[in-house]
């Protein structure tokens, strides 16, 4: 399923001129360098491609010729030179191999262009075999005072400019292009092993004997890694006789594509980091709604704070406005999530469906995050937020692993959100003496409780509101009142107090309540009589009686969820008598 998705999302790429998807026998890549030579392939000039992307300089992106997975990765044979391209160890045949690099080089223009074909080409071939014959021939290149050292390195990407042709770069040919349209049916007598494909379903195709690697996953090495591959080092890991990916069938010409679209997507803005899930979604035509998903989950950009939330305004709206039109139709989407694993990638998680079906989830998921919250708070929080601020010292890099990808896929099913998201946040709620329930916390929290009823209904359980609610009947939620009402009375008592009750206290009193709240309402007295307003003082003996009149006895302990409602509690009570203050003002 997600092969043959990623195989139709190639096919809408490439019936799309202005998507520069790369056609068969093409890859994206990029060219540090172009050699400038005459038409007998003796050396002009260096010609830099280099463009700058922030503190960093980076190859110009271009579709350049793939003869083979060594495009992306190479072997350590020294035998798999790319054709008219590749990076200066090949190029200008540097280290221990450069011999065999110079000649693997040589060797794929004659296997797929020949000699006399192309006069651009020949002035190449004459280039290398110059310097096959005598290394001096790149003395030149190598002293150069701009570039010399960085081309000595082995790892820039160099292809070639013919003096006075109307190429730039010299695979922009007719010749080459043509011969490269047959690239999936040049293969080795090894290779050449047909079957039926998997994905098209179509027979006595060429399989794929090894898939093209997948770049751009957080987490995998810089060459790449596989999403389809099989060890064969073990008799027990080829089914019957079969080795590699014959164990599973896919013609080169879909792995090539599926490969393509992915690696377009991966580096594209259709691609969300969430935890260690590199996250790729697209619709199987262009829509609003493919284009506006990112937003919905990313952290907005500084520059711009407000371009998530013009996009998710557009979402919670769209039942009224009519914004996302395939609201109404059975367009399918598709969110994909992947991971490292050593030299391979695992599948976090996939989703499929329509995009009506993820409207309405995510716009279900932001409306049950929605709380009372002080004019500073962001309007809408990203997916890193909420997982950051649930996180050991509030590091991303402390995000569990698994979470963000059960996280994400409890969203787009529309189920409760993973159990370890409310342990996450009420161990961090412990842990945090200094700011212990963020309106972020609560907003999850919150949304966390309300999912779960509505999955699990409970005549006993009350939904959750977003401000406060003096008649929810959980003694958690209660409970959590009446702290944050004792805490205002010492912060008014003692004004300017650095440790109040919430440092001292809060952990013990959300889940052990009976051992400290009979401390606490003595306390409170002590503190009451410092207040000089009696005024004050009554309103607030007021408020504490009628929080206790919704408490007949305090518990030994309170679970999980109970827990949470403490959390919330105090949350509502604390930003309830915060707000009466202002307005009083």
């Amino acid at each position: 399923m997600i092969l043959q998705a990623l195989k139709e999302y190639y096919d809408r790429l490439a019936a799309d001129p202005e998507s520069r998807i790369a056609p068969e026998g093409w890859i994206q890549g990029g060219i540090d360098f172009l050699i400038e030579l005459d038409t007998d392939g003796k050396f002009i000039n260096i010609q830099s491609l280099q463009e700058r992307n922030g503190k960093k300089t980076i190859p110009k992106p271009m579709l350049v010729p793939n003869i083979g997975k060594q495009a992306i990765k190479h072997a350590n044979s020294g035998r798999d030179a790319n054709l008219l391209w590749d990076n200066s160890s090949f190029v200008l045949g540097l280290g221990d191999k450069g011999d065999l690099r110079l000649k693997s080089m040589i060797q794929a223009i004659d296997d797929w262009i020949g000699e006399g074909e192309d006069a651009d080409v020949d002035a190449v071939r004459a280039f290398l075999k110059q310097g096959l014959s005598n290394r001096e021939h790149f003395s030149a290149i190598l002293m150069d005072k701009e570039y010399g050292e960085l081309l000595a390195s082995g790892s820039p990407k160099i292809s070639f400019h013919i003096q006075g042709s109307r190429h730039h770069v010299v695979f922009d040919t007719q010749k080459v292009k043509t011969c490269l349209s047959a690239a999936s049916s040049m293969v080795s007598e090894e290779d050449n092993i047909h079957g039926q494909c998997l994905i098209t379903g179509k027979t006595d195709v060429l399989i794929e004997r090894t898939h093209p690697v997948i770049k751009n996953v957080w987490g995998t090495q810089q060459a790449g890694a596989c999403i389809i591959s099989f060890n064969t080092d073990k008799p027990s890991f080829s089914s019957y006789g079969k080795v590699q990916s014959y164990n599973a069938p896919v013609s080169k010409k879909a792995a090539s594509e599926y490969t393509k679209s992915l690696n377009t997507l991966l580096a594209s803005g259709q691609r969300l980091q969430i935890g260690d899930a590199s996250t790729v979604f697209w619709s199987e035509k262009k829509t609003r709604f493919e284009l506006d998903f990112a937003s919905f989950f990313s952290e907005p950009p500084k520059d711009d704070p407000n371009s998530g939330t013009r996009g998710l305004k557009n979402l919670l709206e769209s039942p009224k406005t009519g914004s996302y039109l395939e609201d109404r139709d059975d367009t399918k989407f598709y969110i994909l999530g992947l991971s490292p694993n050593a030299a391979r990638i695992s599948v976090r998680f996939w989703e499929a469906g329509t995009i009506s079906s993820f409207v309405k989830r995510i716009r279900q998921h932001f409306m049950d995050l929605a709380i009372m919250k002080p004019p500073s708070e962001p309007e809408y929080y990203s997916l890193w937020r909420l997982l950051v601020n649930v996180a050991i010292q509030d590091k991303s890099e402390n995000i569990p692993p698994n979470l963000a990808g059960e996280f994400m896929r409890s969203i787009m099913e529309g189920r409760p959100y993973p159990a370890t998201i409310l342990q996450q946040a009420l161990r961090r709620i412990q842990s945090d003496t200094e700011y212990r329930v963020k309106p972020v916390r609560a907003a999850l929290i919150k949304a966390y409780l309300n999912r779960y009823y509505r999955a699990y209904p409970n005549k006993n359980e009350k939904e959750i509101k977003m401000a406060l609610d003096t008649e929810q009947p959980s003694i958690g939620y209660q409970l959590g009142r009446l702290f944050a009402v004792l805490e205002k009375i010492q912060e008014e008592a003692n004004p300017g107090l650095n440790t109040t009750i919430k440092e001292r206290y809060y952990g013990a009193a959300c889940s052990s309540p009976v051992i400290v709240f009979g401390t606490l309402i003595r306390l409170k007295n002590h503190h009451l009589a410092k207040i000089d307003n009696q005024g004050r003082v009554t309103n607030l003996e007021r408020l504490v009686g009628e929080i206790l009149s919704h408490i007949d006895d305090f518990p030994a302990h309170l679970d999980l969820h109970e827990q949470g409602k403490f959390a919330i509690g105090y949350y509502h009570q604390r930003q309830d008598l915060f707000t009466k203050k202002e307005q009083q003002k």
